[in-house]
């Protein structure tokens, strides 16, 4: 302990006193004469007019110079030396990127000027860094302006970064906030940044807050390779620059406009012979920018909003069930309500404001401030409603975003700058039901795999399915402040700096009304009504009662229950947590030689109060005195805060004979992330505020953290070659092995159930226990093919190709970085059974990403996307051959199926724009816009295929027995088809990526979008 606090006190002396990283950008390159001779002692200053911003320093003994913290826009550097004209010159820097610019001094005094043609507006024409190891990709205000983003979102850009794929937004209480993978995650171990705040879920993981494309001036995602300065991720990295005003004023006001008639149906949720469902959608955006004060303050501003009008529609099917349990309810079966209104369609309307306002204040030339404020609020009706759903499951939601960020640049002498960082933000999210009746149905009308929300027909949603076990509230506020410095000196670019985020609030609460869950599996309404069933007794009946106890709940002619009845206690769903995170690096880029560059750094990074909860820790967990006084054969203890996140970090560039246009990039590093919460919240919600624990009784259900709690990491390494040719075609190659560590994992332990818990089993008279240990694996590889190229100004294209192979372990549903994950076998956890692809493992991925100018000033342009299909799972819960254990994986030909065996059906969506520019005059223009989304009318289920063989149109019987081998060939299944083939088994499950957000991984059907954008 005492070398650790040696160790701590010493790094932290280091981050102070020396050098550090920030999200901005940099300049490297060298100065020579016309012979190719080093000059030392030139001056080299790049100035951005625009924010009246200089920078400054002086060659080194070999002539490199390099110039940190620069926002990013275009400079103008000058070179100056004794006895050589100067030379102007022209640069674009992107966020966090590092140009090179090697300048060649003339004799004479005669001023000289160049033009670097301006690079980094689009991901199309990015410059080759020859000192960076980073594997990244930058997308420009060209992108954001000109290619079709079908859902203007982070993650339409983001799929413009090899090494990433569509992932589905698995998060309800963030509407519209689409999520990214890399390296085959889940999308939840990804860092984002805006203007250097932290904008990440603490809860689930993810993006948090929304920001309208109008509002970005630049977007990098990193996949591989990050600076020291980068924590938090295990995945990938996005930095996001916000757009700021100029000495001149200018802004945008467009208009985006959908309705029924410009899409098509999605034959998965609403196919032919069904009504067609009404729709439409208008998204107005006003952003505009200028001086306040010239040459001192600028304000920029944008403004977004979305009126979306869609509707659930009902299926004849589903109406014809409907409408029947509303005469059971007509007939005053159903306590409490005497009649049930069954509408054609349920209205869903989503409502949306997003909001930015920068303000930049120029204090000197070396001093700049900027203030920023941002907020996203958005409303939706009918939440959670589906195609088997009546209103009064759905919720009306209300999510509230807000961040205040205040940041400066200071350049405290030539060599030495600072960039300072201070953000406050809130997120409130609630949903309120749109009834509180204390019961639901579930019929099996409801279960069609169309949703995930859970299976009730009419009462309260119970969120009954486990991937829905999301909070009905949510509250997190932070107070960020990061300091970062950058020192040059010589042949080094020393860096380092703190980051200090105080979380008062992480807080929330699980559905938790008193309620009865009457759940049907082979009955629905028409079928009670047919034999006269009465829904009575299920209101009043006692489950537990054995038969024929007359208080016992109806069953059928075999004594088999006709309902499974739960009941759920009041109470206990709330969770609260105050989190302290402090990290803290340094880093060296080393130029060896005009070739070679050496970038390496070390992370440090804590975190205070991660497992403690409504004002207690997990010693007042019950779940933990239960296994301690009944001396259970599970984990002792209560977890404490990880203190061994230490992250080194270390990447090369070359570049051959100091080359330009080519560079060969690789390292290696550790990256450490603790971001979801999700997983744990039983564990959170058990501890009660003034309330002495008791340790949980037979048969109760609790959890616990495992004390040997490890943070998880990802050991990353990379190698890559990028060339730029000299016709303008940019090659990039890149390999990329990211190896998984101590991720999370749920062990689930039943007491003398050997059937409900395979080998788990508790002592009789113990209560059920979930255990949660952060001791799972994975693996990614890849390897990415991109090039881009400019076709003498009438056309430029970026397409990439990647190859990869994804693995974990992880039961059923295996995800990269994920709280579903769980163990088939607890006495085996690494099984081989458990061991396969991830949800995400995407073999195959292409994306064609362009601009064509066509006569007449007609754009095309285009994003498009092909992939392979994902793996799924296809379970049982049946004992098939008596030995008391569940197999997790369906039977089929007397063969059990491996995790994630099936794959679905392979992914392709073209979108394309078609637009024309008509300017007015030299500052004005209107462009006119038509957008196609899914060209060619794809059906795109992805990998949301039916996963319970039950489900399938196979013998009951066949199930049952635990060996499936027939299909139906009738709907009485009175015909039966030997399976012969494997994948006659498979079954599209529903669109899923429409009912939390805008779907991803399964794509819409052919949409089209009108619009206008009004330019000055």
């Amino acid at each position: 302990m005492q070398f650790r606090a040696v160790t701590l006190f010493t790094f932290l002396w280091m981050t102070i006193m020396l050098a550090a990283q920030s999200p901005e950008g940099a300049i490297v390159g060298t100065v020579s004469d016309a012979t190719g001779a080093r000059i030392a002692g030139a001056k080299i200053t790049a100035a951005i007019g625009e924010l009246a911003l200089t920078r400054s320093t002086q060659s080194g003994s070999r002539g490199e110079f390099r110039i940190e913290l620069l926002p990013p826009g275009l400079y103008e550097v000058t070179v100056e030396a004794l006895d050589f004209a100067p030379l102007v010159a022209q640069v674009t820097v992107s966020v966090s990127a590092t140009p090179t610019l090697n300048i060649k001094l003339q004799p004479g005094t005669v001023r000289q000027s160049i033009t670097v043609e301006a690079k980094g507006s689009s991901v199309a024409d990015q410059p080759v860094e020859t000192t960076n190891s980073e594997m990244k990709s930058t997308a420009g205000v060209g992108d954001l302006r000109e290619l079709p983003l079908a859902h203007r979102s982070f993650a339409n850009i983001a799929y413009l970064a090899p090494m990433t794929q569509p992932v589905e937004p698995s998060d309800p209480t963030k509407a519209r906030i689409t999520a990214v993978s890399f390296g085959g995650s889940s999308g939840l171990n990804v860092d984002l940044s805006v203007d250097g705040g932290d904008n990440n879920d603490d809860y689930i993981g993810g993006f948090l807050q929304n920001f309208s494309p109008d509002a970005i001036q630049e977007f990098t995602v990193r996949t591989a390779q990050f600076n020291a300065d980068t924590s938090r991720t295990n995945g990938g990295s996005v930095i996001i620059s916000s757009r700021r005003g100029t000495n001149d004023w200018h802004g945008d006001l467009s208009g985006y406009f959908r309705a029924s008639g410009l899409n098509a149906r999605n034959p998965l949720d609403n196919p032919k012979g069904e009504p067609k469902q009404p729709f439409s959608r208008e998204n107005g955006v006003a952003a505009a920018g200028g001086p306040l004060v010239k040459d001192k303050l600028w304000l920029f501003s944008s403004l977004e909003y979305v009126n979306e009008d869609a509707s659930v529609g009902y299926s004849a099917l589903s109406l014809g069930e409907l409408n029947a349990l509303a005469k059971i309810a007509s007939m005053g079966q159903i306590p409490g309500v005497r009649s049930i209104s069954v509408p054609g369609s349920v209205g869903t309307p989503f409502h949306d404001a997003i909001a930015s306002t920068r303000l930049d204040y120029a204090r000197s030339q070396r001093s700049h401030w900027f203030l920023r404020g941002a907020f996203d609020l958005n409303h939706t009706g009918n939440d959670l409603v589906h195609q088997g759903a009546l209103p009064s499951t759905g919720f009306t939601t209300d999510s509230r975003y807000y961040s205040l960020l205040l940041s400066n640049q200071m350049e405290w002498a030539p060599s030495l700058a600072g960039n300072f960082v201070f953000q406050a933000s809130r997120f409130h999210h609630e949903k309120l039901r749109n009834g509180s009746l204390g019961f639901a149905l579930a019929f099996p009308i409801s279960a069609n795999f169309h949703t995930t929300s859970g299976f009730e027909t009419f009462g309260d949603n119970q969120f009954v399915t486990p991937i829905t076990r999301f909070p009905v509230q949510r509250d997190q506020q932070k107070y960020q402040f990061r300091y970062d410095l950058s020192k040059s000196a010589r042949n080094h670019a020393f860096k380092a700096g703190v980051n200090f985020i105080h979380e008062p609030v992480l807080s929330g609460r699980l559905a938790d009304n008193a309620e009865r869950l009457i759940l049907f599996t082979t009955l629905n309404p028409s079928n009670l009504l047919a034999q006269g069933q009465s829904l009575a007794p299920f209101f009043t009946c006692d489950p537990a009662a054995v038969q024929p106890d007359p208080s016992a709940c109806p069953v059928d002619g075999a004594g088999n229950p006709l309902a499974s009845i739960t009941d759920v206690a009041a109470g206990g769903g709330r969770f609260k947590q105050s989190v302290r995170r402090l990290g803290f690096y340094g880093q060296d880029a080393w130029r060896v030689n005009p070739s070679f560059t050496v970038n390496y750094g070390i992370r440090y990074d804590t975190t205070f109060g991660l497992f403690d909860s409504n004002g207690g820790n997990q010693t007042q967990n019950p779940a933990v005195l239960a296994v301690a006084a009944q001396n259970l054969a599970l984990p002792h203890g209560i977890p404490s805060d990880y203190r061994g996140a230490v992250a080194p970090r270390l990447g090369i560039a070359w570049a051959p004979r100091g080359s330009e246009n080519t560079v060969l990039r690789a390292g290696a590093g550790l990256y450490y992330n603790d971001l979801a919460q999700n997983g744990w919240v039983d564990a959170f919600r058990a501890v009660t505020p003034g309330i002495t624990p008791v340790s949980l009784a037979a048969g109760q259900q609790g959890a616990i953290i495992d004390p040997n709690y490890h943070s998880p990491y990802a050991l990353q390494a990379s190698a890559g070659f990028e060339r730029l040719f000299t016709n303008n075609w940019h090659l990039n190659i890149f390999y990329e092995h990211q190896q998984g560590v101590h991720q999370y994992r749920r062990y689930e332990y039943v007491a003398n159930d050997p059937v409900a818990a395979p080998n788990g089993v508790l002592p009789a008279g113990s209560p059920n226990i979930s255990v949660f240990r952060t001791d799972n694996r994975s693996r990614y590889d890849g390897v990415a093919f991109a090039v881009s190229h400019r076709f003498t100004g009438r056309f430029e294209m970026t397409a990439h190709y990647t190859l990869a192979h994804a693995t974990t372990y992880g039961a059923v549903a295996g995800e990269l970085f994920d709280y579903v994950n769980g163990v088939s076998d607890v006495r085996n956890p690494f099984g081989p059974g458990d061991h396969g692809p991830s949800g995400e493992d995407v073999r195959h991925r292409l994306v064609i990403a362009g601009t064509l100018r066509l006569p007449w000033q007609f754009e095309l342009s285009t994003l498009s996307q092909f992939e392979s299909a994902r793996p799924f799972t296809l379970a049982t819960g049946i004992d098939f051959n008596g030995d008391g254990v569940r197999t997790d994986r369906a039977v089929i030909n007397g063969k059990q199926t491996t995790l994630d065996q099936f794959r679905g059906t392979p992914f392709q969506q073209v979108d394309l724009r078609l637009s024309r520019n008509i300017k007015i005059n030299e500052r004005m223009s209107v462009r006119p816009f038509i957008e196609f989304f899914n060209l060619l009318n794809r059906q795109n289920p992805g990998n949301n295929y039916i996963g319970d063989i039950a489900a399938l149109p196979v013998p009951a019987a066949e199930v049952a027995a635990g060996n499936v081998t027939h299909t139906c060939g009738d709907a009485a299944c009175t015909v039966l088809n030997p399976i012969t083939n494997i994948n006659r088994v498979k079954a599209p499950g529903g669109a899923l990526g429409d009912f939390f957000g805008p779907g991803t991984t399964v794509g819409g059907a052919f949409s089209a979008q009108l619009g206008v954008r009004f330019s000055f």
